[in-house]
């Protein structure tokens, strides 16, 4: 299978149709006022919209016929329940809800067991950001789901991180437009201990020479692995300018360790 590219069977990905905004909007006046035929044509005209989701998954999924198949239903979801009056353009309402059902189906069929009870307290609070999202355009913080799901901070961390595929030693986690650094780059080598010994001294000594917020950032995001949408929920800032600090304190990192 191409690395860049979702194969999908029985279906020629390269002739699949486009809608423009102004035949969305006709469709859906269409659909919502009980044309069935006009739903179908939605579908089909936002397949593309599926598979530029499904190319992130294509090295941690087996088959990828079944994954496409599972963000149609996604696709379909938020097709029915799409709003015009919000002004929002559908793709913005889609992806997530297609994110979801993908996420959902990997989670379930991971080989890594993951607690009944855990996994109940993260589908909850996956359908309170759903609804959310639905009815306000953006994520709720952590505080309004501690509220509505009487949880703690450690209940809503560890249920959140149940739903984590696991994540190949060959992912790339961060690159600045020169050489991509792997996972594997961060796993310690047994073999050279005193080499590794040396590295972790520096990049504590680099650690601890970036500004508070920036060192919280880099730890929470590589040590912790939070998502920079759950730091923006926690300290209070937007995600445009976690990811600015994030990128800021790499690269002081970098610069240290030459």
């Amino acid at each position: 299978m191409a690395r860049y590219k979702v194969e999908i069977a029985n279906v020629n990905t390269a002739n699949i149709k486009v809608l423009n905004n102004e035949q969305m909007y006709v469709l859906f006046k269409k659909y919502q006022n009980g044309d069935l035929k006009a739903k179908e044509k939605l579908v089909n005209g936002n397949l593309k919209l599926v598979l530029s989701i499904l190319k992130k998954y294509n090295n941690r999924c087996e088959n990828m016929d079944d994954l496409f198949q599972v963000g149609c239903i996604g696709l379909i979801k938020a097709i029915d329940n799409f709003d015009l009056s919000h002004e929002v353009k559908f793709s913005t309402y889609a992806v997530p809800m297609i994110v979801g059902e993908v996420k959902r189906f990997i989670r379930d069929n991971n080989s890594v067991r993951i607690a009944r009870s855990i996994k109940d307290t993260a589908y909850q609070i996956l359908k309170l950001k759903e609804d959310y999202i639905k009815d306000y355009g953006c994520e709720p913080s952590t505080d309004y789901i501690k509220k509505q799901l009487n949880l703690s901070d450690y209940d809503i961390s560890c249920a959140l991180d149940s739903t984590k595929e696991a994540m190949s030693i060959f992912e790339p986690i961060y690159n600045d437009g020169g050489d991509t650094i792997y996972l594997s780059d961060q796993l310690e080598d047994r073999n050279s201990n005193g080499e590794t010994t040396l590295t972790s001294l520096a990049l504590n000594k680099a650690l601890n020479s970036l500004k508070d917020k920036e060192k919280y950032i880099i730890e929470s995001r590589y040590f912790y692995g939070k998502t920079q949408m759950e730091l923006a929920n926690e300290i209070g800032i937007s995600q445009a300018q976690i990811s600015r600090l994030e990128k800021s304190g790499l690269a002081n990192i970098k610069k240290m360790m030459k």
